[in-house]
C-alpha cells in the first residue's frame, strides 16, 4: 500500500483550518424522531471526531417543515428543538477536536407527500416532473422559488449561529436545487429555466444572498452531480465547456468548494482526460474541491443497497490522484458509516482491522 501521507497533511478552505483531507460525507440516517437531533446523534458524530475525521458533513437538513422532507425522522434547522439538538451536535465535535459543516438538502421532486406530516402539499421542482413527460405538480411559481431561497438562506444563518464550521448545499442527486440544473428536469421559459445562466439562477441566488449574510471568510460548499437517481449514467454537462458554464455562475455568486460526487471516484468524467468530476471543477474554477465514491470500498453503493457485502479496498488510486493535485479533499462514506474508527485505523497502519459494510449498518448508529 502507497503512504498515506498526502491524507494527513492540513489544509485550509477560508477560516476553516482541517487537521486532514479527510471528510465524512454527508449520508441520510433517519434517526430524528420529531426532526430534531438527539443525544444519540451527536455521539454519533463525536465519536467520527474523536477518532480523526477531518472534517464532518452532517446528514441532509431540511430547510423548512412543509415542502423540504417526506423522509420520516430527518432532521431540520428550522424548530427551536430542532436548532438545539444542532448545538448539542456541534459542541461534541468541537469539543473532541474536530469541525463539523451542515449540508441543507431540500427533496425537491423526490419528497414522497404521502410519508411527510403534510401529504396535502405538493412537492416542490423545477418544471414539476421526476421524468420528463410524467407530470407530478405544478411547476414552481416565481413566489415559490423566492421562498425556496428565502429558507435555504435562513437556514444557513440558523447554522452558523449553531456553531457550525460551514454550510453545504445539496445541489445533487436530482433534488430541489439540481431539478433546476438538468436539462431534463427543467423545461422553464423564464429566467429560471433555459441555458445555463437560467438554470443556475436558483443555486446562485442562495449562494450570493447566503454570502451577503455570512461574510466573506465562512465557507459555503456545494454538492454536485452529473448523475441522477433517474438516470445513473446522465452527464448534466456533455463537456468541460458544459461544465465551465454550469460552475461559472456559482463561482461568481460566491461559493468556496465544489463538493463533486461521482459513484466510483475514480472514473474520469470526460474522454480524453484523467481527471474526475473533482478534478475538472478544480481545474476549470481554481477552486479547491471534494470527491467522493466508493472509497475504502470494494464496488458502489448501488450493490451494497441489494444486500452484497462491499470488502475494503486498497486507497492506493486515490493517492496517486491526490498526490497529482486532481483535487485537495476526499469524502469517505460507507467505510465511515460502518466504523467511526476507519480513519485512525488507516492512518495507524491497521488494515487487517478494516470492516466489511453491510446494509445492516444503515439501520444503526454505531
Amino acid at each position: 500500500m502507497k503512504p498515506l501521507d498526502i491524507l494527513f497533511t492540513p489544509f485550509r478552505l477560508n477560516a476553516l483550518a482541517l487537521e486532514n483531507r479527510i471528510v465524512m460525507a454527508p449520508m441520510t440516517r433517519s434517526f430524528s424522531p420529531g426532526h430534531a437531533p438527539g443525544d444519540d446523534v451527536a455521539a454519533y458524530y463525536r465519536r467520527r471526531a474523536e477518532a480523526g475525521v477531518g472534517l464532518i458533513l452532517t446528514e441532509g437538513v431540511s430547510p423548512n417543515v412543509t415542502t423540504a422532507t417526506g423522509t420520516p425522522d430527518v432532521p431540520n434547522m428550522v424548530t427551536d428543538a430542532a436548532k438545539t439538538g444542532w448545538r448539542k451536535v456541534v459542541s461534541g465535535v468541537h469539543a473532541a477536536g474536530g469541525k463539523i459543516g451542515a449540508q441543507l438538502w431540500h427533496e425537491g421532486p423526490y419528497r414522497n407527500p404521502a410519508k411527510s406530516e403534510h401529504p396535502d402539499i405538493p412537492s416542490w421542482s423545477a418544471s414539476g416532473f421526476k421524468v420528463e413527460g410524467k407530470p407530478l405538480w405544478a411547476p414552481m411559481t416565481g413566489a415559490e422559488i423566492e421562498t425556496a431561497i428565502d429558507e435555504f438562506v435562513a437556514a444557513a444563518i440558523a447554522s452558523k449561529e449553531a456553531g457550525f464550521d460551514c454550510v453545504e448545499f445539496h445541489g445533487a442527486h436530482s433534488y430541489l436545487i439540481d431539478s433546476f440544473f438538468w436539462a431534463q428536469t427543467n423545461n422553464r421559459t423564464d429566467e429560471w429555466g433555459g441555458g445555463w445562466e437560467g438554470r443556475t439562477r436558483l443555486a446562485a441566488e442562495i449562494i450570493r444572498r447566503t454570502r451577503k449574510q455570512v461574510g466573506g471568510e465562512y465557507p459555503l460548499v456545494i454538492r454536485l452531480s452529473q448523475w441522477k437517481q433517474q438516470d445513473f449514467a446522465a452527464r448534466a454537462a456533455a463537456d468541460p465547456a458544459a461544465l465551465e458554464k454550469w460552475l461559472s455562475p456559482l463561482v461568481d455568486a460566491g461559493i468556496d468548494c465544489f463538493h463533486c460526487s461521482q459513484r466510483r471516484f475514480w472514473e474520469p468524467a470526460f474522454d480524453g482526460s484523467e481527471l474526475n468530476f473533482a478534478g475538472w471543477a478544480k481545474k476549470l474554477t481554481g477552486l479547491p474541491s471534494i470527491s467522493v465514491g466508493s472509497v475504502g470500498l470494494a464496488g458502489d453503493f448501488t450493490a451494497a443497497y441489494s444486500g452484497e457485502v462491499a470488502k475494503p479496498a486498497s486507497l492506493d488510486r486515490l493517492i496517486e490522484m491526490m498526490e497529482r493535485g486532481d483535487f485537495d479533499l476526499i469524502a469517505v462514506g460507507r467505510a465511515l458509516l460502518q466504523d467511526a474508527e476507519w480513519v485512525l485505523k488507516i492512518r495507524n497502519g491497521r488494515i487487517d482491522e478494516l470492516k466489511e459494510f453491510s446494509r445492516e449498518a444503515l439501520a444503526t448508529l454505531n
